[in-house]
């Protein structure tokens, strides 16, 4: 039988893994975003978003809290009206508690997304890279041995999924990198002025189009949800070693 553990002493477990004081500013509500009554939790889903499609499969699972890195509240007052109703109601009647976290699981130099991704290419000498809304949240370095686009795309593709987009505008054997995983295309501009070979994140823009053409800087475009399943995926397993908690990964992909 798998072990029991309050929504409390999961969020502490999770606060300090993650370390969530760094980032205590951004717009995601990090931590329990709709509790459960008391009860404790047996097992962990752990998704990318808060959808309803997840909801619906972390109970099929028998989950009775579900992770993700896109919750339902994002620093504003959302109206419980639509479809944030029927998500929240359907939590509160499957008693499944929602914790959500944004920035901190990006960066963090083991679980995050961008590190796992770093780890996935091989690079070394690892610096934090990318602002965003002031803060550094993806990282860059330099490969071993030079790395082609190509290469690269096959290293970081989750379950063998095409990236959204590839552009290379650059050189045919890349020295350097830089990450910035999710919906961070302006990032691009980082990497250019730093003469970065290659920049991966996980949306493509129209408008960054001729400025990495113009910078002969080459783009992977991995998808936003590719790119930001292997957080997830790391602190899931960090979580089941430490915890001996039952875990399972929802996996549904967007093609974005």
């Amino acid at each position: 039988m798998s072990k029991e553990f309050t929504t409390a002493k999961l969020d502490s477990f999770f606060r300090d893994v993650l370390d969530f004081n760094r980032f205590s500013g951004e717009a995601s509500l990090n931590g329990i975003q709709v509790d459960n009554d008391g009860s404790p939790v047996r097992k962990i889903a752990f998704g990318v978003d808060a959808a309803m499609e997840t909801f619906e499969q972390a109970a099929n699972a028998g989950a009775g809290m579900l992770f993700v890195h896109h919750g339902i509240f994002w620093g504003t007052p959302s109206r419980v009206a639509g479809n944030l109703r029927r998500r929240i109601k359907f939590l509160i009647e499957h008693n499944i508690c929602l914790y959500a976290v944004h920035l901190p699981l990006d960066q963090h130099l083991e679980f995050g997304n961008n590190a796992v991704i770093a780890r996935l290419l091989g690079l070394e000498n690892l610096e934090l890279f990318g602002l965003y809304h002031g803060v550094k949240i993806g990282y860059k370095g330099t490969f071993p041995k030079p790395l082609t686009v190509d290469e690269a795309v096959k290293k970081i593709s989750f379950m063998n999924r095409p990236p959204a987009g590839v552009f290379p505008f650059g050189k045919k054997k890349c020295l350097t990198a830089g990450i910035v995983s999710g919906g961070s295309s302006k990032n691009a501009a980082d990497a250019a002025e730093e003469g970065i070979d290659l920049f991966i994140t996980g949306e493509s823009s129209h408008s960054i189009y001729h400025e990495c053409l113009e910078a002969k800087l080459n783009v992977i475009a991995g998808g936003h949800y590719s790119t930001e399943t292997w957080g997830v995926q790391a602190i899931m397993r960090h979580c089941s070693a430490e915890l001996g908690i039952e875990t399972e990964f929802i996996d549904i992909p967007t093609g974005l």
